[in-house]
């Protein structure tokens, strides 16, 4: 069996590196001197969840994440591991040192700020509307009328707000967003409120329907950064210049476009003060 976790070494040449296994053991988190001096930067992403990560057609994880990670350890000079890793494993790997840091959305909540730290944000994360262009569907009351189905992923974070803020619509429960989305291509339904950020992505199969996306800053935007362990402040200050640097020479908004068809909805200012 394929094993789909790699290494990627440092540049854009990461995604062509060949495959390793961490050895799942309790650690320490290492500081910055302990990933210098190791030579390796071990970095956790969540090949689920495209484009932020992906396994390609060579079954090497690339992506968003992996591009932006190589970054960083190519500005370290060291070389860069990637460990496949799940939502319910991610923060306590991050926590016990098994990886340096772990990226995958990790939107900054007050709660899990109680078990990691963070950096400053790499990306921010929005909702909005999804429907076909021309429809006038791009607004919250234009959704709000008996006429407009919206199609929607069951159990998503979406479904209470919509139950509240746009009553009149109808409502289509599907399981997935593919079938989320080929409802609204077949006319089965006019449009979708849901997380826009991948949807460009996602779209891509339906290329032969002329799509809309409007993000609806009302709802709120939360901003996504590099999760480390616990007051491991020496690595985690130097990410944060780290990342200001690669914010402020495009390289960040440039990788987003190439993977998300599109630059973010809401920008994320590079500012020099932590």
């Amino acid at each position: 069996m394929t094993d789909r976790r790699a290494i990627f070494v440092g540049g854009a040449a990461a995604a062509a590196a060949a495959a390793t296994l961490l050895t799942p053991k309790e650690a320490s988190a290492r500081s910055l001197e302990d990933v210098l001096r190791g030579g390796e930067l071990r970095v956790g992403v969540n090949p689920t969840l495209p484009p932020r990560a992906l396994f390609n057609d060579r079954n090497v994880i690339d992506g968003f994440e992996p591009e932006v990670a190589a970054a960083i350890a190519q500005k370290l000079g060291v070389r860069l591991v990637l460990q496949a890793v799940g939502s319910p494993e991610r923060i306590p790997m991050v926590a016990s040192g098994r990886i340096d840091f772990v990226m995958g959305a990790m939107s900054r909540t007050s709660e899990r700020a109680k078990v990691i730290d963070y950096t400053v944000p790499v990306h921010s994360e929005n909702y909005g509307i999804v429907s076909v262009a021309g429809r006038g569907l791009t607004t919250i009351e234009a959704l709000n009328k008996p006429e407009v189905t919206l199609a929607q992923v069951r159990g998503t974070t979406a479904i209470p707000y919509i139950q509240r803020a746009i009553p009149n619509a109808q409502v289509l429960l599907l399981d997935n967003y593919p079938d989320r989305n080929r409802a609204i291509a077949q006319g089965r339904a006019q449009a979708s409120f849901d997380g826009i950020d991948a949807v460009r992505f996602a779209l891509r199969p339906f290329r032969q329907v002329q799509w809309e996306v409007t993000a609806v800053p009302s709802f709120g935007v939360t901003y996504s950064g590099l999760g480390v362990a616990k007051n491991n402040d020496s690595l985690r200050l130097w990410l944060n210049i780290a990342l200001y640097e690669l914010h402020t020479d495009g390289t960040i908004e440039r990788l987003w476009e190439k993977w998300f068809d599109g630059p973010m909805f809401t920008k994320v200012p590079a500012s020099p003060f932590f």
